[in-house]
């Protein structure tokens, strides 16, 4: 589960879901795979993509991403944030990963085995795989990749599954062997975690790695620059066990505004972004833009929320949570910011999933109950000012939110308009993406945060809402404890039978939807947009970019001849 900065989801993301998904949870998808099925083509009244399965695959051309913020970290080990992710997802590989049907398919690993008692995993690892500085690749980097995770003194977010592990071997250079104490849903499609090159960083105090900021992986793209603030650029990797990605390079282009990044677009200054709803139902209709581009559509794996930090005296009354919530019209979010391109969100499940629970308690539009709510908490407009006030003190406080994402901002200015209306007085501050991480969520400094999730595939949250997961640069940032969600995430990870997994988080979405830690707001649409000049593009259920090594331009197309 990673953080999202941008307000829209772009294919960099799609990617980043399909593999960074499942380094952190298993399972299937049920009904959404279907839904996605459906809905992951290019826009129904759109001309099919020119000459698209004449002309044969050739080598060449290059790519670029727009993204709305710029990487943080790559060492995945220590990357949190969406953009840091995507590209890392390009550089390394796991023992496994996500097919394009939600399938666990091998990936360094060729293949494994799992003992009757789900106890014991054997993986046997590809041959002749190499770093991309030329070292061979063996079962030692994987196996010091776990011991990376798992070391007190690496500060990663994603430690928790691994040290579920009891006994972890290398016992020849193509053999990996993990032994858990007890089961674990999640197991094998944990071992999607990004291999770490053993002889770089071995002894190497993880936070000073120059590896952070140039990375060297096994995956389909090298890393050859980082022009902070302003652009990432991969090349292809000419020794990838899968083959030789067709496109030369690939750049990420910092572009924070979402309409210069569209006016991009447009001139051809970028190649691929994550349209607004806005630029997808009304500025993308012109004969011009059809010709020029394939816009797609599909449920994203995500959710925004207006999240409480509950070691402020100010959120702790679950009653003052509740009334934000019904105080909030999501539909007018839905409706005004998404232009129907979306829907509300219930929990921190997508509808249509199979852990999703869709008989939680609800919070519709309803200032008079949020009124009574807040009333009952001692909150009243005791001096007539228009804002409530408990022992002197008026309800105010700061939503921050990162720069870059109109959606998110637009989304507070509602919430801060509607939260007036019953008395409570709302601040916005937009902060730098970078800044937004380090300064206020990682040591907690906030009040309120305008937030996203991806979602991942399996709906194990431990990491995001267990207890013990509030420590600076965890992600229980918001400080929920609830006992009875702590044995519910401890149950749903060690129970293998899908039935009682949906009953056991089904019970957990009704506590979160009485407890209110945050108040979900939507589920967004998933909005790419490519230029038409790249074939090869084969929508499915994972969204579209899980054969991106095979997308291809034809050499009367090229842009780009290095």
């Amino acid at each position: 589960m990673r953080l999202l900065a941008l307000s829209s989801v772009s294919a960099g993301r799609l990617l980043h879901g399909l593999r960074a998904a499942a380094r952190q949870w298993p399972a299937a998808l049920g009904l959404a795979a279907l839904i996605l099925t459906a809905a992951c083509a290019p826009d129904a009244e759109q001309p099919a993509a020119r000459g698209e399965g004449e002309t044969p695959a050739v080598y060449g051309d290059t790519i670029l991403f727009g993204s709305g913020a710029d990487a943080v970290n790559l060492l995945p080990v220590l990357a949190s944030d969406a953009t840091s992710s995507s590209i890392n997802g390009l550089l390394y590989n796991g023992l496994v990963r996500y097919g394009k049907n939600l399938e666990i398919e091998g990936d360094l690993a060729e293949s494994w085995e799992i003992s009757q008692d789900h106890l014991t995993l054997t993986f046997h690892l590809r041959k002749g795989i190499k770093w991309h500085d030329g070292t061979p690749f063996t079962a030692a980097d994987v196996l010091f990749t776990y011991r990376l995770y798992v070391d007190p003194k690496t500060p990663t977010a994603y430690a928790e599954r691994y040290r579920q592990v009891e006994r972890a071997a290398a016992p020849d250079p193509y053999t990996f062997v993990v032994t858990y104490a007890k089961p674990l849903a999640s197991a094998l499609s944990s071992w999607a975690l990004d291999i770490h090159p053993r002889h770089l960083l071995e002894g190497v105090e993880i936070t000073k790695s120059p590896l952070s900021a140039a990375p060297i992986g096994t995956g389909p793209f090298v890393f050859r620059e980082w022009r902070r603030g302003e652009r990432i650029v991969l090349e292809a990797n000419p020794d990838y066990y899968e083959g030789r990605p067709h496109l030369n390079r690939v750049v990420f282009r910092v572009v924070p505004d979402p309409t210069t990044m569209f006016l991009e677009l447009q001139t051809g200054g970028i190649d691929q972004m994550g349209l607004t709803p806005l630029q997808y139902a009304r500025q993308t209709d012109s004969a011009n833009f059809r010709r020029n581009f394939r816009k797609y559509r599909y449920p994203a794996m995500a959710y925004t929320y207006l999240g409480f930090n509950l070691r402020k005296p100010l959120f702790q009354d679950k009653r003052v949570r509740q009334a934000i919530s019904y105080a909030i019209d999501r539909e007018e979010i839905v409706q005004g910011v998404l232009l129907g391109l979306g829907r509300t969100a219930t929990g921190p499940y997508v509808p249509g999933t199979w852990p999703y629970n869709p008989e939680v308690r609800k919070y519709p539009y309803d200032p008079e109950k949020a009124r009574e709510l807040l009333g009952q908490a001692g909150w009243q407009d005791r001096d007539g000012d228009g804002l409530l006030d408990r022992e002197g003190r008026p309800f105010s406080f700061t939503i921050v939110t990162n720069q870059g994402n109109d959606q998110r901002i637009k989304c507070g200015e509602i919430i801060q308009r509607r939260l007036k209306e019953v008395g409570i007085e709302v601040r916005l501050r937009v902060i730098e993406w970078a800044s937004f991480l380090k300064e206020f969520i990682n040591p907690g400094n906030f009040e309120a945060t305008l937030l996203g999730w991806t979602v991942p595939v399996d709906p194990d949250g431990y990491n995001v809402w267990h207890s013990s997961k509030t420590g600076v640069g965890q992600l229980n940032f918001i400080h929920f404890n609830h006992a009875e969600a702590d044995d519910l995430l401890e149950r749903g990870r060690r129970t293998l039978d899908e039935e009682e997994r949906k009953a056991i988080y089904g019970r957990f979405q009704e506590i979160l939807a009485e407890e209110q830690p945050y108040a979900f707001l939507y589920v967004p649409d998933a909005l790419p947009v490519v230029a038409a000049r790249f074939r090869g593009i084969e929508p499915a259920p994972v969204g579209i970019m899980h054969n991106f090594i095979r997308w291809h331009v034809p050499e009367s197309e090229w842009k780009y001849r290095r």
